[in-house]
């Protein structure tokens, strides 16, 4: 695919070369999702400042937060973004266990982090319209209605990241092939089985 190329911050377009220049600062290397959504300075923009303010601003834990993520990367299929928040979830402080459970489709043990795992699902399998007894058992668990939006601020920036991967073919990173971080869709959604055979 040539549509959408790796981006450096030389070649990218002047819109996106700040954000991308912040970004290769902040992770010490250009990851390739934002190499792919530099051809789009909006699109880079908005996931990082997505991405950004989850990380700063969000109520929900930093596990949390890894839980909402996870559990939309593997409903989405997007292996990239599966390994890459493996590692995050990771220097979280997730327990493995918890982390294992995500990645298979398994019930976690912890009761809680179970309930907003459920709830992140409902949210994207329903398209929002998850239902009063979805936000009651959310709510049931400890959580507030100010997390049932965060939930959606996370879910909308995984679903940039998701979908711009799995339309821009982006490769993975290599620390990614570290069989403890590679994940493989059951489904074959992603381009990564044929890339990397």
């Amino acid at each position: 695919m040539t549509y959408f190329p790796l981006h450096t911050i030389d070649t990218a377009p002047e819109g996106a070369q700040a954000t991308l220049t912040a970004t290769t600062a902040a992770w010490g290397f250009t990851p390739k999702l934002h190499a792919k959504l530099a051809e789009s300075p909006i699109a880079l923009k908005a996931y990082d400042a997505l991405f950004n303010l989850v990380a700063s601003e969000a109520t929900l834990s930093p596990v949390e937060q890894q839980v909402v993520y996870q559990a939309v990367n593997v409903l989405h299929g997007c292996e990239y973004c599966t390994a890459g928040h493996s590692f995050l979830s990771r220097q979280a402080g997730m327990d493995g266990a918890v982390l294992q459970a995500l990645r298979s489709q398994q019930p976690i043990g912890d009761a809680r982090l179970q309930a907003l795992r459920s709830f992140a699902e409902t949210v994207v399998e329903k398209r929002g319209a998850a239902g009063e007894e979805a936000i009651d058992a959310f709510l049931g668990a400890g959580y507030s209605s100010v997390q049932v939006l965060e939930v959606v601020t996370i879910i909308a920036t995984k679903t940039i990241s998701n979908y711009a991967n799995h339309l821009t073919q982006t490769p993975l990173e290599d620390f990614m092939n570290d069989p403890a971080l590679r994940w493989h869709d059951s489904l074959g959604r992603s381009n990564h089985h044929a890339q990397d055979a």
